[in-house]
């Protein structure tokens, strides 16, 4: 029987440059799609995913998300006394327990890999899930963790989720080599982070979903700096798959890259789209503009 996976990493320490000057005081990952903000939609990803402790790596300048994900006496008290239960509930159930939160500080911007390194105290030594916060996925019906939790369930090991995107774009990616099994699961027999152009061994990238064990913390404590001259976590991988099984999973879904400003206002749309009294005013509007 494998272990639960209990405990999620959210690295949110990035400066949101490609955002500039929205985020020159509000961190990414505060930014609304639709009515609630980019870590909320992720987190709430990961509470259906089975996910118990919610692990936040944040920088200088992030104390907002911390109270985000903290109670707001005064505005609960307003809410309250204007009979407005409907938006005190939303509240209540978007919040995380007593005790399911933890934040921690990466206090050199020195890439993803040593980001998640910076969380080893607090993972322990058990499996993690990880979550990139600019990343949301809108799922039909299972999320996207969910699935990957299914699938660790059956073989243990590391699962990631893939996702196919055009032959040309694969050098922008951490990519996976695989073994290309008759569903959606495959065993990976090799990743690379970012191949020049037309070296890739498949078009299935790496698109922020992780379930990792811990021995990967190991690895990054003396990983050297890779493509970007930072410490990637796909290099990590790497190093761990020598002694350790990676399962790549074609999940169900369609995933937003909300760290560039198209896939950003693409899921806005896409997800406003998803609400029922919300999409057919929408679909006007758009229709005007268009």
């Amino acid at each position: 029987m494998v272990q639960k996976v209990r405990k999620a990493v959210f690295p949110a320490a990035g400066m949101g440059t490609r955002f500039l000057p929205a985020t020159k005081a509000n961190p990414k990952e505060m930014l609304t799609v639709v009515d609630k903000p980019l870590i909320q939609h992720v987190v709430d990803e990961a509470r259906a995913g089975g996910i118990e402790h919610f692990i936040f790596v944040t920088g200088r300048n992030k104390g907002v998300i911390e109270d985000h994900f903290d109670r707001q006496i005064e505005l609960e008290k307003t809410l309250k006394e204007r009979g407005r239960q409907a938006e005190l509930d939303m509240l209540t159930a978007s919040l995380p327990g007593p005790g399911q939160t933890s934040f921690t500080r990466q206090q050199e911007p020195l890439g993803l890999g040593h980001a998640v390194w910076c969380a080893r105290d607090l993972v322990g030594d058990e499996p993690f899930a990880l979550l990139l916060p600019d990343v949301l996925v809108q799922g039909n019906g299972t999320g996207c963790l969910a699935q990957l939790q299914e699938e660790y369930e059956r073989t243990g090991g590391n699962v990631v989720a893939v996702e196919e995107v055009p032959d040309d774009a694969t050098h922008h990616y951490g990519i996976v080599d695989i073994e290309r099994g008759a569903g959606a699961s495959h065993p990976i027999r090799g990743m690379v982070e970012k191949p020049a152009p037309g070296t890739a061994p498949s078009n299935l990238i790496l698109m922020g979903r992780y379930l990792l064990q811990p021995e990967i913390f190991g690895i990054l404590e003396d990983q050297q700096s890779g493509a970007g001259g930072e410490i990637q976590i796909t290099d990590a991988m790497i190093s761990l798959l020598a002694s350790q099984k990676f399962t790549a999973v074609e999940y169900e879904g369609k995933s937003f890259d909300c760290g560039s400003k198209i896939g950003f206002l693409t899921a806005n749309i896409a997800f406003a789209l998803e609400r029922e009294e919300l999409r057919e005013a929408l679909l006007e509007e758009i229709g005007k503009l268009t």
